[in-house]
């Protein structure tokens, strides 16, 4: 189920405050649908912890994905794989982060 995006206020308020806070609260409204579409879609665009590489920077808590924003197919014949991310075995600044694969197989 997807949440409505552009969703409908109380029409016509009386006050210069109440289109103000109208305005303000569709805006939220429609940021937090977005989002919450995009992850629900399994979209990179929905997640925060995305990057091409491994983090070298930030704070990490055992247990957080960082998901991988350039996947390719990668290894040797016999063991070809897809690096899907990054997930943090030791929380710290960046703490400890291993690859995460998906074998492709080949």
């Amino acid at each position: 189920m997807k949440l409505i995006e552009n969703p409908q206020l109380p029409i016509g308020p009386d006050s210069a405050y109440g289109r103000d806070l109208n305005f303000a609260l569709a805006q939220i409204f429609r940021a937090i649908a977005q989002k919450v579409n995009l992850l629900a879609d399994g979209r990179v665009a929905g997640s925060d912890f995305v990057a091409s590489s491994v983090p070298t920077t930030g704070t990490f808590t055992q247990g957080d994905f960082i998901r991988n924003s350039a996947p390719v197919e990668a290894g040797t014949a016999g063991s070809r794989y897809i690096l899907a991310g990054w997930l943090c075995e030791v929380g710290g600044s960046p703490g400890t982060l291993r690859e995460c694969r998906f074998l492709t197989g080949n």
